[in-house]
């Protein structure tokens, strides 16, 4: 091939990574075949007015790569065992490959959550989201800047995977003092957000074929992190006084259950005292774990914050799960365990496996803001603002829906289920979409029951998140609502 074809072929280049490129793109279409030679250093330099030395380290990337062959004394020549067109195809001419999964990966394929919006949207009532304008920055900035700042030895190594002993500290101190939890600093293990926690809890204390009990209406998250262990769900119904513990006696078999007695997810119901007996005398009898998710149990409007089923003399079996997402950031992805004695090793041991430890500087830092106190008086300025973000979302709905919707969960928490009693479960989906289109996010709720859609067919129900969002925004949130449901 003529030294004139290569140059218009490569564009002039001038640049050892840029000669590089042009030579590989060649003989990946087949412009070079198998044993071709390739032209001389000096051929090459002269044409594109370069030196030899730029020509040779690209010749030297293509030959570290495979591509070409190079012998003492002769030019280069395209590798022998290079198929012409054959790399080219690999960016998107030839047919995708199946993939190759375990059963794990292919269970993965079978369970899905809540869509994901790719439309921006004017107003958003996601729930589990929160106010960016609500996060202590500057408090946090004190905190990150203290660890900074403050001597000490320092180590770029590997830290515990359980946790700063630091933050299991200020972590055994401030569940004592908001919710009269009691453990031991070994019991805690720092994880990166409760939904880590739950992919612990899956990974040791199920395997498939097992069954786990869950709630019906639930998180769908914690029920899909359980399936892709291969489980089997055992769906207890709730109602006004959470879990209906008297279905859990038939149920002989099980691994675990999944509760938020606390604020039950999505209809915010909490688990009365006689149920809660119930259900850590059948986890006893039966030798299952009982996994208690409190994932806003700092935000109750009505009372005190309820204690968690961690406090009882019978909780042996229970394994708390706390976060922060919920009163700093998700972003932040901080959380924590608290876990029965005899599991200690087994989640320590986990945790190495999965991602040796979570990110020290972040640990220290919180560390930092609840031994100060910062940290608790951050949530009472939140549990003032949500309050009253939670008052203008149910005086909206007053004010546009009267009595033709229910709310439900609205005493606690940072969401609430409302029921549009004129509509059917069926409606829910095309409601949504209705409302998107005027840049309304809202949620169905059927998604979070056993059968998913269509389960719940009596009327239709949404969840509507108002943490992140500001009480002109929630009043104009539903204004939109109510006008997209007129326009039906």
């Amino acid at each position: 091939m003529g030294q004139s074809e290569t140059g218009k072929r490569c564009h002039k280049p001038n640049g050892a990574r840029q000669i590089y490129e042009a030579l590989k793109a060649q003989i990946e279409d087949g412009v070079y075949r198998p044993r071709d030679q390739l032209p001389s250093t000096r051929a090459l330099a002269a044409e594109f007015g370069v030196s030899r030395t730029t020509i040779t380290a690209a010749y030297e990337q293509l030959l570290a790569e495979g591509f070409i062959e190079t012998r003492q004394g002769r030019r280069a020549c395209v590798a022998p065992a290079l198929r012409s067109g054959s790399l080219s195809q690999a960016g998107g001419k030839r047919a995708p490959r199946t993939a190759r999964l375990s059963a794990f990966g292919r269970r993965l394929f079978e369970l899905s959550g809540p869509p994901i919006a790719t439309e921006p949207l004017r107003i958003d009532f996601r729930y589990g989201d929160v106010a960016t304008a609500d996060f202590p920055s500057l408090a946090w900035r004190r905190a990150l800047t203290k660890v900074l700042t403050t001597p000490g030895p320092r180590s770029l190594r590997y830290q515990d995977p359980q946790g700063s002993m630091e933050l299991r500290t200020a972590l055994q101190a401030y569940p004592w003092r908001a919710r009269s939890l009691r453990c031991g600093v070994d019991q805690i293990i720092v994880v990166n957000g409760s939904q880590q926690g739950l992919d612990l809890c899956s990974r040791i204390l199920l395997d498939p074929g097992d069954r786990f009990v869950i709630e019906t209406p639930c998180y769908w998250a914690a029920r899909h992190v359980f399936e892709s262990a291969g489980a089997t769900p055992q769906f207890v119904p709730v109602d006004e006084e959470g879990l209906q513990t008297q279905a859990l006696k038939d149920v002989k078999k099980a691994r675990l259950c999944y509760v938020t007695p606390s604020h039950q997810f999505p209809l915010g119901h909490v688990l009365s005292a006689q149920r809660r007996a119930q259900l850590l005398q059948w986890a006893d009898k039966v030798g299952a774990y009982v996994i208690e998710d409190d994932y806003d149990g700092e935000y109750r409007y009505d009372i005190g914050p309820i204690q968690p089923l961690h406090v009882l003399d019978e909780a042996a079996h229970v394994i708390y799960l706390g976060t922060l997402s919920k009163t700093l950031s998700p972003l932040l992805r901080l959380g924590y365990v608290v876990v029965p004695p005899e599991l200690i090793h087994a989640f320590r041991t986990a945790k190495r496996l999965t991602d040796r430890h979570s990110p020290a500087l972040e640990q220290a830092a919180l560390a930092n803001f609840l031994h100060s106190g910062a940290y608790e008086r951050h949530v009472r300025k939140l549990r003032r603002k949500n309050a009253q973000r939670r008052s203008a979302l149910l005086e909206a709905f007053v004010e546009h829906f009267g009595d033709a919707i229910e709310v439900q969960g609205s005493e606690a928490g940072l969401h609430v289920v409302a029921w549009f009693k004129k509509l059917d479960a069926a409606q829910e989906d095309a409601t949504a979409r209705n409302a998107r289109h005027r840049g309304v996010g809202i949620y169905p709720v059927s998604g979070l029951y056993e059968n998913g859609p269509g389960s719940a067919k009596r009327r239709a129900g949404f969840v509507f998140g108002y943490a992140a969002l500001e009480a002109r925004e929630i009043r104009h949130g539903v204004d939109r609502l109510a006008s997209a449901l007129r326009a039906r």
